[in-house]
C-alpha cells in the first residue's frame, strides 16, 4: 500500500488533518490501533476556540456543531463566594463553542468516510519502520496478517502514549514537564447545567468547575488528591462537596442526579522539542499536554494540524520544503503560549498542598486584580478564545 501522508491516530487531530489534506487533494491513510467504537467512547473536553470552529467548517464537518453546539460569550471566575464574569464578546469580539470532543470526532469520522480515503482501524502493533530516508514506511498486523504502507511523510497524531514519539531516539528530543500535585474528579450527569456559561471556582476546599455538554447534560469537576479513587466518591458525597465550594446562589440552583460517568484525571504540563524528526512530524497530544484548566488540549491539536496541512500543501503544490522545515518552530510558538496560559489558570485557581500563607495571599491578590482590571480580563479573554493561528 502507498500514500502521500500516513497519519497515525484517528482522534480529532488525525481526522482533522486528514480532512484538511483531502481538501487540498493530498492522499492520506489513517492507522488507528483501536476500533471506531472505542475511539468514540472516549470522554473528553468540549470547549472549542473560534479557530477550531472555523477549521471544522472549512472541512465540511460543522453542520451538526452549528445546530447543537452552545456558543459562550464569557465565563465566570468565582472566589470569596462571589462570581465575576469575563465577557469575551465585549473584550475581544470573539466567543467559544461548547461542543463535545466526542461529537466533533464523530462528525470528522463521517467526513472521512464520505471522502473515500482509507482508514484502518484495529491496526495492531503499528511500527514506524523507516522515517529518515527518501521515503517513510509503516508496518502493522491485522487479523494475523502483516501489512506495509510506504509514504512520503508520517504525521504522528496518536497521543501521549502512542508509537510516534516513542519511535524517536530519546536523545533527539528535549522534554519539558511539570506534574501537578492534584487531579480532577469529574462526573457527567443528565441534569441541566447550573449556569448558561462555565464557572471556574477558587475555594479554600479546592478548585471546582461547572461545565456542560448540552442543555440537558452537565459536566462537573472537583480538585482532589492525586492518589484518590472514584470508589471514595459516591454521588451523594460528590454533590455535597460541590455545593460546599460554590457561592450560595449557585449552590441553591444546582440540580443533582445520578452520574453516568465518573473519573479522575491527573494534571500535567508536557512539551517535547522539536516536533519533527526526519519524515516524522508530531502533532497534538503526541507532542504536548496541557492541564485542562485553560481548555487548550483539542484546540492546540487543531492549530498543529492546521500548520502541518499548510506545510504539506506547500510541498505538494510548490515542491517547497520551507513550510515543513518551519513547522516545529511555528507550532511550538503557539504551544508555549497555551502552556503558559494553562499553567497560569491552574496556578491561580487551585489549592496547592503545603502552599504558604504568603502564596495563598498572592493567589487571592491575583484573582482580585483580574476581577477589577479590564486589562487583566482582556488578557484572559484573548487567551481563552484562542490566539491567532
Amino acid at each position: 500500500m502507498q500514500t502521500q501522508v500516513a497519519i497515525i491516530g484517528s482522534g480529532p487531530a488525525g481526522l482533522l488533518l486528514g480532512q484538511l489534506l483531502d481538501r487540498r487533494g493530498i492522499d492520506t491513510v489513517i492507522l488507528e490501533r483501536r476500533s471506531q467504537e472505542h475511539v468514540l467512547a472516549r470522554v473528553r473536553a468540549g470547549v472549542l476556540e473560534q479557530g477550531t470552529v472555523d477549521l471544522l467548517e472549512e472541512v465540511g464537518c460543522g453542520a451538526r456543531m452549528r445546530r447543537e453546539g452552545i456558543p459562550h460569550d464569557g465565563v465566570d471566575i468565582a472566589f470569596g463566594g462571589v462570581r465575576h464574569r469575563i465577557d469575551f464578546k465585549s473584550l475581544t469580539g470573539k466567543r467559544v463553542m461548547v461542543y463535545g470532543q466526542t461529537e466533533a470526532t464523530r462528525d470528522l469520522m463521517e467526513g472521512r468516510q464520505s471522502s473515500g480515503r482509507t482508514s484502518v482501524y484495529e491496526a495492531q502493533d503499528v511500527r514506524i519502520a523507516e522515517h529518515r530516508g527518501d521515503r517513510a514506511k509503516l508496518c502493522w498486523r491485522q487479523q494475523g496478517e502483516e501489512h506495509e504502507l510506504v509514504c512520503d511523510y508520517i504525521a504522528g497524531c496518536d497521543g501521549y502514549h502512542g508509537v510516534s514519539r516513542a519511535s524517536i531516539p530519546p536523545a533527539a528530543l528535549k522534554v519539558y514537564e511539570r506534574v501537578y500535585p492534584f487531579g480532577w474528579l469529574g462526573v457527567l450527569s443528565e441534569t441541566p447545567p447550573v449556569s448558561d456559561e462555565l464557572i471556574y471556582v477558587n475555594h479554600e476546599r479546592g478548585f471546582a468547575l461547572c461545565s456542560m455538554r448540552s442543555h440537558s447534560r452537565s459536566r462537573y469537576y472537583l480538585q482532589c488528591s492525586i492518589d484518590d479513587s472514584i470508589n471514595n466518591w459516591p454521588d451523594e458525597r460528590f454533590w455535597t462537596e460541590l455545593r460546599a465550594r460554590l457561592d450560595p446562589k449557585t449552590a441553591a440552583d444546582l440540580v443533582i442526579g445520578p452520574s453516568f460517568e465518573k473519573s479522575i484525571a491527573p494534571l500535567r504540563s508536557f512539551v517535547v522539542e522539536p516536533l519533527r524528526f526526519g519524515r516524522l512530524f508530531l502533532a497534538g497530544d503526541a507532542a504536548h499536554i496541557v492541564p485542562p484548566t485553560g481548555a487548550k488540549g483539542l484546540n492546540l491539536a487543531a492549530s498543529d494540524v492546521h500548520y502541518l496541512a499548510e506545510a504539506f500543501a506547500e510541498f505538494y503544490q510548490e515542491r517547497s520544503t520551507a513550510g515543513l522545515e518551519a513547522y516545529s518552530e511555528r507550532a511550538l510558538a503557539r504551544v508555549w503560549k497555551a502552556e503558559r496560559f494553562s499553567w497560569w489558570m491552574t496556578s491561580m485557581l487551585h489549592r496547592f498542598p503545603q502552599a504558604s500563607a504568603f502564596e495563598q495571599k498572592m493567589q487571592l491578590a491575583e484573582l482580585d486584580y483580574l476581577a477589577s482590571s479590564r486589562a487583566a480580563m482582556t488578557a484572559l479573554a484573548e487567551n481563552y478564545v484562542g490566539l491567532p493561528f
